[in-house]
């Protein structure tokens, strides 16, 4: 069963993404925010599996949440789900950490696939924003997605340390660094930590 946290400001859409991943058997919402600070809070409490994230919100927007959220919880998923098609604050927000990007008139079923392919180490990203940024030529900049955890541990990758060594390095548990890997090699294109730690040489200190 997966934990879900849905964060909007708008109490009509709360209430209908709650109805909405209730019907699917695999999904538990645990619990709904209405702004970013809430969000923090309540995720400290009741960690969440996955996070359902707003962009415009008072008191806390959605990339500085993201991005509390990620350094609070390495490897947590946040997907945005926004209304907002612009490149540069997609670019914005995949810096700050978030998983994915889906736009809120998304298919229902969309969703829900964004959301297990999120929980399984993918990125899911609007099919219109991907073909913003491809018509803008503005690619997102693999860099520029990455956390200081990520690059970090892929610092520690390129100097052919192992799991565990990373874990006593950085203070952070093996499980905590291999979920780290999952979502870093997903972002770099690769397969295994050979790969990973070749791109890094190339694109790291370029």
């Amino acid at each position: 069963m997966t934990r879900i946290l849905i964060v909007d400001d708008h109490a009509v859409v709360r209430l209908g993404l709650l109805q909405l991943l209730s019907s699917y058997d695999d999904f538990e919402v645990i619990g709904t925010a209405t702004n970013g600070s809430a969000a923090v809070a309540m995720a400290t409490a009741d960690p969440p599996d996955i996070v359902l994230m707003d962009l415009a919100m008072p008191v806390m927007d959605g990339i500085e949440a993201t991005k509390a959220l990620v350094e609070l919880f390495p490897g947590l998923p946040v997907i945005v789900l926004s209304t907002y098609e612009d490149p540069a604050m997609v670019k914005r927000v995949l810096a700050a950490g978030a998983t994915g990007y889906l736009l809120k008139d998304v298919e229902p079923d969309a969703l829900a696939s964004g959301i297990r392919s999120a929980i399984e180490g993918g990125a899911p990203l609007s099919p219109r924003v991907a073909a913003q940024l491809i018509r803008e030529g503005r690619t997102v900049d693999t860099l520029a997605t990455l956390t200081p955890r990520e690059r970090q541990i892929l610092e520690h990758i390129a100097g052919g340390n192992s799991n565990k060594q990373i874990a006593r390095l950085l203070g952070i548990s093996e499980m905590t660094v291999k979920s780290h890997c999952g979502r870093l090699f997903h972002r770099l294109g690769v397969t295994d930590r050979t790969q990973a730690a070749v791109w890094a040489t190339k694109n790291l200190h370029a």
